[in-house]
Formats: C-alpha cells, sequence, structure tokens
C-alpha cells in the first residue's frame, strides 16, 4: 500500500522514453506470418501464449484476433468493468492497479512485451491496466478466445504455464511489500526488471525504466521521496548509474546482497 502524503509525480530519467526495443537478437523472434486483411505482424511469438503455436496456425490466430494500439496514459480497460476482451502485449509497458476507497491505488504489477492480461478469465477485471508509454497489443474477444482454446489444448497448457508466472511474480510482490527494507525492494525490483527483460531479449547491464519514480513508489509501497533517495543513494555507491533510458546495474553480485535474494 501507497505511503500516505507522497510528492506529486517525479519522472525517472527515463519516464519520458518511448517503448522499449529489443534491437539486438529480434530478428529471431520475428514471426512473418501474414495476419491477412489486418496486416498485423508480431515481435513477441516466440515468447508469448503464441509461441505454442506452429505458423500453420497463426491465420487462425489472426482471425480471432485485433491488433490494437493505445497510447500512452490511455486505459486498456478499468477496474470492475466487464471482463470482454483478454490482451496479448506485443509492444510496451502496461501499468496494472487497483484503487483503494481513499483515493489512493496500489500497483500490482507492469506488463511488458510477451505478457498475457485478463488470464483469469473473471467475469469482470480484477485490476485496471493503463498504459505507461505506447502500447500495442493484439486484442482477443474473450468469448471468442475461450472458444478457440478449446480447440488447442498445447495454447491451454502453455497459458497454464503463464498463469504459474503470474503466480510467481505475485508471490515475490508479497515479499517485497511485507519482508524487505527500502533500499531491498528498489534493488530487488530493478533485478527482477531485468530477468524478465532478459526473458524477451539479450541480458544486459541497462535496465530500461519506462514508469516513474511514483509508479514504482506505488508498486513498493513506499513513497516517491524514499525511492528517489534510494536511487541516489545507490548511484553514490556506485552500484547503479542512472542513465537516459533508465538504469545501469554495476555490481551484480552486490546488488544480490542489498536485495537479500
Amino acid at each position: 500500500m501507497t505511503e500516505p502524503n507522497a510528492l506529486l509525480e517525479a519522472p525517472v530519467v527515463a519516464s519520458e522514453a518511448p517503448s522499449v526495443v529489443f534491437a539486438a537478437g529480434a530478428e529471431a523472434f520475428y514471426c512473418r506470418v501474414g495476419r491477412g486483411a489486418n496486416g498485423c505482424v508480431c515481435m513477441v511469438r516466440k515468447f508469448s501464449v503464441c509461441g505454442a503455436l506452429e505458423l500453420s496456425e497463426m491465420d487462425e490466430v489472426a482471425r480471432v484476433s485485433q491488433p490494437k494500439t493505445y497510447p500512452a496514459r490511455t486505459m486498456l480497460f478499468d477496474e470492475s468493468a466487464l471482463a470482454c476482451n483478454v490482451y496479448n502485449v506485443s509492444e510496451g509497458c502496461v501499468r496494472l492497479y487497483k484503487s483503494l476507497p481513499d483515493g489512493r491505488r496500489q500497483i500490482v504489477g507492469f506488463a511488458l512485451p510477451g505478457d498475457f492480461l485478463g488470464l483469469a478469465f473473471m467475469e469482470r477485471y480484477g485490476v485496471a491496466a493503463e498504459a505507461v508509454t505506447d502500447v500495442k497489443v493484439c486484442r482477443f474477444a474473450r468469448a471468442a478466445f475461450v472458444e478457440y482454446l478449446d480447440t488447442k489444448p498445447h495454447l491451454l497448457r502453455r497459458l497454464h504455464q503463464f498463469v504459474c508466472h503470474e503466480l510467481s511474480l505475485a508471490q515475490d510482490q508479497m515479499l517485497l511489500l511485507g519482508r524487505r527494507t527500502a533500499e531491498e525492494k528498489v534493488v530487488a525490483f530493478l533485478l527482477n526488471l531485468q530477468a524478465r527483460y532478459s526473458r524477451i531479449g539479450p541480458v544486459s547491464v541497462n535496465v530500461p525504466l519506462p514508469m516513474s519514480r511514483q509508479d514504482i513508489a506505488d508498486y513498493l509501497g513506499l513513497t516517491i521521496e524514499t525511492v528517489s533517495r534510494t536511487l541516489t543513494k545507490l548511484a553514490r555507491a556506485k552500484v547503479i548509474v542512472v542513465v537516459p533510458d533508465g538504469i545501469r546495474l554495476l555490481t551484480p553480485e552486490r546488488l544480490d546482497k542489498l536485495a537479500a535474494l
């Protein structure tokens, strides 16, 4: 839960950066299958739910999906709205959050390329989803997607793997909120984000941060001042460097110890 009386949002250096692009090695992930009239191609097929499908099955997916673009700061869906669609994120970053009765918010996660939104198949969305950067998705009508799943058990198994991954992230978030100091929370957040990016591109010491410091604070249950002080402290200790596109991790071994991993 976010601490009260947080100051107005102060952006991280990279908060206005464009969506993350995985240039190195991206060709290996590029799906060249045509999408019929919509002309969509996918840069994330290999590590998204569609990775379970053969190339010959992609035309079937095209018939039940619709490529959509959401500009930064627009809603994909609202909390408690009827869950009519599910979404496969192909580009950009999405913040997932719940609103509290007193007007504050708790960010419960950030969706990155390859993530799938709406897995719970509940009648209504349990969280709100808002584009942090410009976001591209493949949107599926839920009824059509469920019907398609009935014919693709291998796709259902892939979705089960994604659910397990989401559960693991949720457990990590519970640990972050409940049992770690502010420094441990911030460092663990950076290392976890690096690990997530490494699933969809080459491993790098540079961790893009498309979200703002206020977003990070709302995710970690801290104030924006605490996040800023902690990043400054880590930079002075020469374990990180703030760079134009995010954070550079200088000493992974020290960071692992600081995060109590």
